[in-house]
């Protein structure tokens, strides 16, 4: 068989699943979204002008001052809650192929930009913060949506939806139930069967919104649908 009668045979014969909609971009969060993410929220000086930024979680303290990135800034104070009046919501922005999370606090018209980091940096950090080990393994790219992909064994000739294994029809189940949550999702699976000791072969492609996986529920149901998958 060549190469090219191999992809047409599992091309023909993945099993695609999607979730009808675009990635979704902005989400609004919780305050303790920003600790969970390695970060803290800090009101001071920022080039002279007072305001609201991040830091890396811990490594500031009131009376701070520092340069980084070119920019002046100077501690007032660590926050432990949401200032009076104000939300957080963040969303994935893309910049010469590279997806940036962009934090702003909101209050009516008004955003302050609080924060802008790469987005694949960010989530590895945080997915490592929160023992999301099968989430790190199987991250391959990041844009307004990420890809995961988990493979195991020789490729051949997909099996059809009929005669796949518990473990494959639930491995779908679940992560229909987390594409509907985050809004958006694409799964793709080519299971190939059992090698001769018994161990599953399969590729899988699932992609998710970016921003839906800096949510910590979405993102722990996500690690431990990955992980069942064996």
């Amino acid at each position: 068989m060549t190469i090219t009668e191999l992809r047409e045979i599992q091309a023909l014969n993945t099993l695609v699943f999607e979730t009808l909609g675009q990635p979704e971009k902005e989400r609004e969060f919780k305050f303790k979204s920003l600790k969970r993410w390695g970060l803290d929220l800090i009101i001071g000086r920022k080039n002279g002008k007072e305001t609201f930024f991040v830091s890396e979680y811990g490594k500031r303290r009131a009376g701070d001052i520092y340069d980084e990135g070119g920019i002046h800034y100077e501690v007032t104070e660590i926050l432990y809650e949401m200032p009076k009046n104000k939300k957080l919501f963040a969303h994935i922005e893309m910049e010469s192929g590279r997806a940036y999370l962009v934090g702003e606090l909101r209050e009516e018209n008004e955003n302050i930009e609080i924060l802008r980091l790469p987005a694949a940096s960010l989530l590895l950090t945080y997915f490592k913060k929160h023992r999301l080990h099968h989430l790190i393994e199987s991250l391959k790219n990041v844009g307004t949506a990420t890809e995961l992909i988990k493979q195991r064994g020789q490729e051949g000739k997909p099996y059809p939806f009929e005669r796949l294994p518990n473990v494959a029809r639930r491995f779908l189940r679940e992560a229909k139930k987390v594409e509907k949550e985050a809004g958006f999702g694409r799964v793709a699976l080519a299971y190939f069967g059992e090698n001769k000791d018994g161990d599953p072969r399969f590729r899988v492609s699932w992609l998710l919104p970016t921003i839906a996986l800096f949510e910590i529920n979405i993102a722990e149901k996500a690690d431990k649908i990955l992980a069942a998958f064996k």
